[in-house]
């Protein structure tokens, strides 16, 4: 079994799909196939049932599943630690970072690192943050710059780069702009225009005001940020949005409240070995903040 075979077994097993498969790993989706088709000739077994445009793992499939990952990931972490011993900070960076994050916080950390170290390659995923949190635990990603987990693993590391202030935000005018201060009780007698349940952002919002025993009138829930930003600015709402993306078409709400703030930074798994290449990069992106 080659490890080009491997990844992409794992590429479909993951996507579910060989067209997604093939864009993840930038190939076509032919090569895709003789990849598969090869693997499975020299284990002498079918891996995937292939139903139309269906595709799912035989029961041949689930079992290599695991131990496809694993010696990826000891792969992996062997040429990291023979890398790391030379001291030079080159080879493959396997990150994911959010969208939001992407846009508004690495752009000029990511160019000053290219410039530095030509010789990594850049592998970069975009997601949202709590996908990005579970691939790193289950080795996907080496290294993951995300809104941090309020409530860490204990497998994860984690290291706050940014404080992402939150600010309570509305249309101008919308009642809620009118006024002079505003509380927490205030607001949630308003709808609210949040971030999906189950998110790091979310749950941080929630905490606030369950910590007056006070419920959210939740009227819409998405992970676009600038998707929320477009819906407070006609007033359908109120929401809380970081500073980064405050325009001149919504107004920030001055509260009594405590601020909100949320840990922005990189996490990853306890028990692989940064790359020269990954701690590299965490200390542009630690440079960056204090610049």
């Amino acid at each position: 079994m080659d490890s080009l075979a491997l990844k992409a077994f794992l590429a479909v097993a993951e996507q579910g799909s060989f067209s997604r498969a093939a864009d993840e790993l930038f190939l076509t989706q032919p090569a895709v196939s003789k990849r598969i088709v090869k693997l499975e000739n020299q284990l002498n077994i079918r891996l995937f049932d292939r139903i139309g445009r269906n595709v799912s793992l035989t029961v041949a499939g689930q079992h290599l599943l695991p131990k496809a990952k694993s010696i990826l990931e000891a792969m992996d972490d062997t040429k990291d630690e023979l890398t790391n011993l030379s001291g030079r900070v080159g080879g493959r960076l396997r990150i994911a970072t959010s969208h939001h994050i992407s846009l508004h916080r690495l752009p000029s950390p990511l160019a000053k690192f290219i410039a530095l170290y030509p010789n990594v390659e850049l592998d970069i995923q975009f997601a949202e943050s709590e996908v990005i949190y579970e691939g790193i635990l289950q080795g996907r990603w080496q290294l993951g710059i995300i809104t941090l987990n309020p409530e860490p693993h204990a497998q994860l590391e984690q290291k706050s780069i940014w404080q992402d202030t939150m600010q309570f935000v509305a249309a101008p005018q919308h009642p809620l702009s009118q006024q002079k201060t505003v509380g927490l009780s205030q607001l949630s007698s308003f709808p609210a225009l949040l971030s999906k349940t189950n998110t790091f952002t979310r749950s941080i919002v929630e905490g606030n005001f369950a910590s007056q025993n006070l419920a959210l009138n939740v009227a819409m829930s998405t992970n676009h940020l600038d998707t929320i930003r477009m819906m407070v600015s006609i007033g359908m709402g109120w929401s809380i949005l970081p500073h980064t993306l405050i325009n001149s078409q919504i107004k920030i709400i001055d509260t009594q409240a405590k601020p909100i703030i949320r840990q922005l930074g990189c996490v990853w798994h306890s028990q692989r070995s940064l790359s020269n290449a990954a701690q590299a990069f965490m200390e542009l992106l630690q440079k960056s903040k204090l610049g």
